[in-house]
């Protein structure tokens, strides 16, 4: 999920970058004197935030990865418990029968 998010953000981050570069109005509308230097400090952190999403969505599927196959190993290997050895009683001297 947070790659597919890190794609979505590099995606708007780069329409954002050409948009500005182009006419800095347009994204920056709210802005009385809008100039491109802004618009390529505010691409530059979401890129940042683009690229941090992304390792942190790799890291993530790599370790619910590292899960699954701890289970499924465990699930496999049965762990190697001792088993009770039942004693034999002592056998009673053989006393003749009258």
């Amino acid at each position: 999920m947070l790659i597919t998010a890190a794609f979505h953000t590099g995606i708007w981050t780069l329409l954002f970058l050409i948009v500005g570069m182009i006419k800095p109005k347009w994204p920056l509308f709210f802005l009385k004197k809008p100039d491109r230097f802004l618009v390529l400090i505010i691409s530059t952190v979401l890129f940042m935030v683009s690229a941090t999403l992304y390792g942190e969505g790799n890291r993530q599927r790599a370790e619910e990865e590292k899960a699954s196959k701890e289970t499924v190993s465990k699930i496999m290997d049965p762990s190697s418990a001792p088993v009770p050895v039942p004693e034999v009683p002592a056998s009673k001297p053989n006393s003749p029968k009258n």
